[in-house]
């Protein structure tokens, strides 16, 4: 999928930095700090995950390198799994083992693009937005191109057609229109109130700050080095000793938590006299809530979305979202329904922002709900718990074609083995058997033991965990071909 590089064009090659982290607590319980939503299928019009599509809809545009990603360390393996999915094998996956926001994480991005290709032009994208125009996109950036070309740190500024109150602004020096979509940056404001809003908007001057960016890896890291010495500094003694694990880059952790927190916003754009910014007007939107979801999905004569198996009468502008179970919304309006096999969320469609607070709430009475699915992904596959109590609980495990869970013991409980799709290359305690659909095995508690998938079709298990704790912590690895400890 990935498009091969026209080495006919003059310009830098252009290397997608595509920032991956943060934990979607806006749309929970969809989205959740083991899954967030740049991971999810949001757009209607694809199937393909807001992470995968970050990089697809740059394809077309001239130089295009393969993607560098950054991301939160706990996530590195569904982040390599999207890429393979789409045939795209990044330039690299830097992890966060903690956030310090953009400022280093694109310090990092730049020290990398310039030891490795010298001279290229820095895209930076974040990767939980939507766009649904990709041809005015790819105009606007091979524009934003010939000004980072000379030197000018260019930002992207959404053409806006309401007062929002949630996104920062961006004042142009001069107005901008169709005709001139370009000016020098006069200063940023933040999120202002609704006032304020609705005199903005009606001055050309201004556009949302959509955090996007377009710059030369050598231009930022002058900047840097001028206006941030100290993040420039620690940045390069991070850059210096990361260590590469398969393909992934990974960050001393004390060292990246000295390093001073700021957005590239804050630390560089406010500062710099090289900003310049591009109005783009292609159907942009950052999915920050089930709201802005609801505006950018297809609706009925009503205003209603639905999806999954949903019934409703009378209702309007509603959003409802069966993942599982049946969903039934009766003389509703501007409601938000969505249904997992673990929760339900309904709300009105003008409070989802009340969301993330209510997540922290879950969090502080450890509700797991807060953070974790009942599916977990692992990088041999996934795992859905089914059912479970104090003492015991059943899963079904999902392995991947010629995947391998790792070579492990647990040491409070045993578990029992039914397989019920593919076939199964079992170890414990050095002996190996396979196992096909309807037979079964036990894991003595206190054993080497190693489940594997050896053919090209999914494997699925049902699991059967019996103890007196069932942690996931409870494990203790011996060999794993994910380099996990």
């Amino acid at each position: 999928m990935q498009e091969k590089r026209d080495n006919s064009n003059s310009s830098p090659p252009l290397l997608p930095v595509i920032l991956s982290g943060g934990s979607g607590t806006r749309l929970w319980p969809l989205s959740r700090e083991c899954f967030p939503k740049q991971y999810l299928s949001l757009d209607e019009k694809s199937n393909f995950s807001l992470l995968q599509n970050t990089y697809l809809r740059l394809i077309g545009i001239r130089g295009l390198e393969n993607p560098l990603i950054i991301c939160n360390e706990e996530q590195r393996f569904l982040v390599a799994e999207q890429m393979r999915e789409i045939n795209v094998y990044p330039n690299s996956i830097i992890l966060e083992p903690i956030g310090r926001n953009t400022a280093p994480a694109i310090a990092l991005s730049a020290l990398y693009a310039q030891e490795k290709y010298q001279d290229i032009n820095l895209l930076i994208l974040s990767a939980d937005h939507l766009i649904n125009d990709s041809k005015s996109f790819h105009e606007t950036i091979e524009k934003g191109i010939f000004y980072s070309n000379q030197e000018d740190l260019v930002t992207f500024g959404i053409v806006p057609n309401s007062p929002e109150t949630g996104y920062g602004y961006i004042e142009a020096k001069d107005a901008l229109s169709k005709e001139n979509i370009s000016s020098k940056i006069e200063k940023f404001i933040e999120k202002p109130n609704r006032e304020l809003a609705e005199t903005l908007i009606k001055d050309k001057k201004y556009t949302w700050n959509s955090g996007i960016f377009l710059f030369k890896a050598t231009t930022i890291l002058k900047e840097l080095k001028k206006y941030q010495p100290e993040i420039m500094e620690s940045c390069k003694d991070i850059f210096l000793e990361m260590d590469k694990d398969f393909d992934f880059q990974r960050i001393n952790e004390g060292k990246f938590a000295t390093c001073p927190n700021k957005s590239i916003d804050v630390a560089i754009m406010e500062k710099t006299n090289r900003g310049r910014v591009l109005s783009l007007d292609a159907g942009w939107s950052d999915i920050g809530n089930w709201n802005s979801v609801w505006e950018n999905s297809s609706k009925d004569v009503n205003g209603n979305f639905y999806k999954g198996k949903v019934i409703h009468k009378n209702s309007k502008n509603c959003y409802f979202r069966s993942e599982d179970r049946l969903i039934v919304g009766l003389d509703l309006e501007n409601t938000i329904v969505i249904e997992t096999n673990d929760a339900i969320l309904v709300s009105n469609k003008n409070s989802t922002e009340s969301l993330k607070n209510i997540v922290k709430n879950l969090e502080k009475k450890n509700f797991k709900e807060g953070k974790f699915n009942k599916k977990m992904y692992r990088p041999w596959g996934s795992y859905t718990c089914l059912i479970e109590s104090e003492s015991w609980q059943v899963k079904i495990l999902e392995i991947k074609p010629f995947a391998s869970l790792s070579l492990q013991l647990h040491h409070h409980r045993s578990e029992h083995w039914v397989v019920v799709n593919g076939t199964a290359k079992v170890e414990i305690d050095g002996l190996e058997s396979t196992l096909v659909k309807n037979q079964s095995i036990f894991v003595p508690l206190g054993l080497k033991h190693r489940l594997s998938n050896p053919k090209n079709i999914p494997l699925e298990i049902i699991e059967v965990q019996n103890g007196v704790y069932l942690g996931e912590d409870d494990i203790e690895r011996f060999d794993d071909q994910y380099g996990r400890t």
